[in-house]
């Protein structure tokens, strides 16, 4: 894995400016840098690499293909590269090293830079220089697994890995975007197109920027759509038995992981003892000779504690386990450093327990496999179980709905807090009596602040992955929301997540699930071999059932969540209150300090619906603090 950043300027290009854009992104490639600059076409490009695959110089990168026409600047990597080469060697192409690298350019040089990315199977963001067209292309990944920013400073155009690149540029301005700040409020992330900058954009995945000139108008091509996928699935449904479409699914899953095994580091696996992660470590426990070297994080609170579930499934399959237990204290150590790896606001909680497995992880192993993906191409979250109870509800006439609801809502607040957990999920159920369509239920579920314009003064909420307008063929609404969340949960929250967590400390994660083929025949899968008896990925439990007991594997779903409810309101609540001084929110000037000190009462005075959005506010006010506008 790497970092990537350029600039495409009609200015000269200078290099200790590129050379501190790129150091600036020195953690997702701390074993070699390098940049390339060619003067006169006002192009310069930087690297900084994760040796992986060819460990030697002839895989360092900026890389220039055999024939000169092109430059690459890569994070990421093409798993089916050594078919690729075969077929280009067949086709009069000669290699010199082993990277995968060289194989992309040759394909560039073969078939042209989109008809070479639509071959490719992998993860990626790239950025080509074509110096015969004299064109800059930046291409992202299918999925969005690896990510990639465009932004503009007076007469340049720049790209990057990270955000953080850009703050290297003498005149790029930093000025937040408050509309995309009250995105963040309701999803805990900042959704793409949309940056925390308004003056910066993320590529979306399965697109291909193309730009002529510094101040010409960036042309996005999408190469590969979901919204395609997902269509085409439901046209032409999977016609198998349960137990033919296990063996399909098997097949591909296989053969995802095995392309995932090619290294020349050391690899393991993050193993949470869940469906997902399970079934891909048992993949891999089948692909190889020796014990797979396996990582998780446990917590002495039990609600949330999954390390036992781990250590069965890794004992049954006779892996190499390790584990690490998480503290209030690891929590403290870790909170100031989130920022600087997340470089815009960003708030899921489980993105201290990400990077807490990451860095455990990154001790033993360079490469690291992760179970990602399963819960959304084959529904395993609890929301659709509740859209299934939403949709009974909606039988109801809305009128009807509608009288009961206030009626409950405005029972004493102390009424929820008694209950506990059981007082939360009733407050949902209440909620729910008001939501009119499938549409607006899903928002819901999504959001973590219903009201965040109210939150954010002077914003307004723009356009996102969630509330465009899709021409989703089929009407089934369990498809429907693995499309959803396939479009705009997974890379921008999840994806997301593992990225800056595992690149914070150098660890390349892979995510078999996610590969584009497993994607295209979850698509064709009737809704049934995914949910049944309110209970997700039915086909995965079927082929893990293969590998592992059942008794091992089959509990509830936890989430990969942490206490932060009781470590606010314990060990963490000095720091949260420092961190949301009213006075200095005032003085800034973003939030309503009267929303913010309502919902720090509110949290404080027992209400736990407050939790998530409390942390949405400390994590952007940490963001500020470090990065702010200076």
């Amino acid at each position: 894995m790497c970092g990537i950043a350029g600039v495409f300027s009609s200015s000269p290009v200078r290099p200790e400016v590129l050379g501190a854009m790129t150091d600036s992104l020195a953690h997702r490639g701390p074993d070699d840098s390098d940049i390339w600059i060619d003067a006169a076409a006002g192009i310069g490009v930087g690297h900084r690499r994760l040796s992986i695959l060819d460990l030697s110089p002839l895989g360092r990168q900026p890389m220039h293909s055999a024939c000169g026409r092109y430059v690459i600047a890569y994070n990421g990597e093409v798993y089916n590269f050594p078919a690729l080469r075969n077929e280009l060697e067949a086709l009069g192409h000669r290699f010199k090293g082993g990277s995968d690298t060289e194989v992309m350019l040759a394909a560039f040089a073969q078939w042209g830079v989109e008809g070479a990315v639509s071959r490719f199977v992998g993860m990626f963001a790239f950025a080509v220089w074509d110096r015969a067209e004299r064109r800059l292309f930046l291409v992202r990944d299918r999925l969005g697994i690896k990510p990639l920013y465009y932004g503009w400073a007076g007469d340049a155009f720049l790209f990057a890995s990270e955000l953080k690149a850009f703050r290297q540029y003498p005149g790029f301005d930093p000025s937040l975007d408050r509309d995309a700040l009250s995105l963040y409020f309701r999803h805990n992330y900042v959704p793409a197109p949309w940056t925390i900058y308004q003056r910066a954009r993320k590529l979306e995945p399965g697109c291909i920027l193309a730009l002529d000139a510094p101040a010409g108008e960036p042309r996005l091509t999408v190469y590969w759509s979901a919204l395609d996928a997902w269509n085409h699935g439901a046209a032409n449904p999977f016609a198998g038995t349960e137990e033919d479409a296990a063996d399909r699914l098997e097949a591909l899953l296989a053969d995802a992981v095995r392309m995932r095994l090619i290294s020349d580091v050391p690899l393991g696996a993050l193993l949470s003892g869940g469906i997902d992660s399970s079934l891909v470590v048992a993949l891999m426990q089948r692909a190889s000779d020796t014990p797979v070297k396996t990582f998780s994080i446990g917590f002495h609170e039990a609600g949330y504690d999954e390390s036992r579930h781990a250590k069965e499934v890794a004992r049954y399959l006779g892996t190499d386990h390790s584990e690490l237990y998480v503290t209030p204290q690891d929590m403290l150590d870790v909170v100031p450093s989130i920022p600087g790896y997340w470089d815009e606001p960003f708030a899921d909680p489980s993105q201290v327990p990400t990077y807490c497995v990451c860095a455990l992880t990154r001790n033993h192993v360079t490469v690291a496999l992760s179970g990602d993906g399963g819960d959304e191409l084959f529904a395993g979250y609890q929301r659709y179980f509740w859209m299934e109870r939403w949709a009974r509800l909606a039988r109801v006439p809305l009128c009807v709905r509608e009288f009961f609801a206030p009626i409950v809502r405005n029972a004493p607040p102390g009424m929820f807090r008694a209950l506990g957990a059981l007082g939360q999920k009733l407050r949902w159920r209440v909620d729910m009596l008001g939501i009119r369509e499938f549409a607006e239920f899903y928002l819901y579920f999504m959001s973590h602040n219903r009201r965040p314009t109210l939150f954010v003064p002077g914003s307004r909420e723009p356009e996102s992955p969630m509330t465009r307008h899709y021409a989703l063929s089929s009407q089934d609404r369990i498809r429907q929301m693995t499309f959803w969340d396939t479009k705009a949960y997974l890379p921008d929250d999840i994806l997301t997540k593992t990225d800056r967590a595992s690149m914070a400390v150098g660890l390349e994660l892979r995510v078999p699930i996610l590969d584009h083929r497993v994607l295209e025949f979850a698509a064709t899968l009737p809704t049934h071999m995914k949910m049944a008896n309110g209970e997700g990925k039915q086909v995965l439990r079927r082929i893990l059932y293969r590998h592992v007991p059942r008794d091992i594997v089959d509990r509830p779903k936890m989430g990969f969540g942490i206490p932060l409810r009781e470590w606010l309101g314990a060990e963490l609540s000095g720091w949260c209150r420092d961190t949301l001084s009213l006075s200095r929110i005032r003085s800034q000037g973003y939030l309503d300090a009267r929303e913010v000190g309502r919902m720090l009462k509110a949290f404080y005075s027992g209400d736990a619906a407050q939790c998530q959005p409390l942390w949405n506010t400390l994590m952007f006010q940490a963001w500020l603090d470090l990065w702010g506008e200076q």
